[in-house]
């Protein structure tokens, strides 16, 4: 199932995209949950990853398709976006916010179903790839190959990316569920480590990134193993 957002001012417009959803979903036996917006400022306010897709128009009036996607983007990188307009002057400045591509009014059923294909390929390679994390405010779709190291005390968790640390509740063998075969491993019962990030280990310390963690005497055999294999798969060390 692939969820979609339209975000689009004109009723007619927006009946358009959904027919042509509909048409689409029939052709390929894919199925779409299709939600409507308005405005730029009803999806933007409260906002929650939970979409695949948006489908966005630019001009509309209380807030821009493109304010709207640049304050999307401070809670979800994953999220696929298509800019609607009637100009390709925001071309340029859609990509600023990763935008996959523009659909250009009147819009005809074969550009949208190229956009469509292209988007829901994208989003199957791409879905595995991101972690969505309770957040202040909300949920944010963090990408795990930013993740350097998880934290846990009780059930406060933190994950340290290069982008900034994200702060949440749960336990650390949920997280470390929903990591498996991402080569993710405990060095100790707090900490869950990308061994992407691992760059020297002395003793019973690992360096993770600009980290330095304690590996507990009982996990240390486990953990240098799963660091030989991972290396051992052509990886390297930082």
């Amino acid at each position: 199932m692939v969820r979609i957002a339209i975000v689009e001012d004109d009723d007619k417009s927006a009946e358009t995209l959904k027919q042509y959803l509909d048409r689409y979903a029939a052709e390929n036996r894919t199925v779409f949950t299709v939600m409507r917006f308005t405005d730029g400022m009803d999806i933007a306010t409260d906002y929650k990853p939970v979409y695949d897709i948006i489908l966005m128009d630019i001009q509309m009036k209380l807030l821009s398709g493109m304010d709207a996607a640049e304050y999307i983007r401070k809670f979800d990188r994953r999220v696929i976006l298509i800019f609607i307009t009637n100009t390709a002057q925001y071309a340029v400045k859609g990509y600023t916010v990763g935008a996959l591509g523009f659909l250009l009014k009147p819009i005809s059923y074969f550009a949208f179903s190229q956009q469509i294909r292209c988007s829901v390929v994208r989003l199957n390679e791409g879905r595995a790839g991101f972690l969505l994390l309770p957040a202040e405010g909300g949920m944010v779709n963090v990408d795990i190959s930013q993740i350097v190291f998880i934290e846990s005390s009780k059930h406060n968790m933190t994950a340290h990316t290069r982008e900034g640390a994200y702060r949440f509740r749960g336990t650390i063998k949920e997280l470390e569920s929903k990591l498996g075969g991402k080569n993710f491993f405990r060095c100790n019962t707090c900490y869950l480590v990308n061994l992407a990030y691992v760059k020297a280990i002395k003793g019973c310390d690992v360096t993770v990134g600009k980290h330095r963690l304690v590996i507990s005497q009982p996990r240390r055999k486990a953990f240098l193993a799963a660091l030989a294999d991972y290396v051992g798969r052509g990886h390297s060390m930082l």
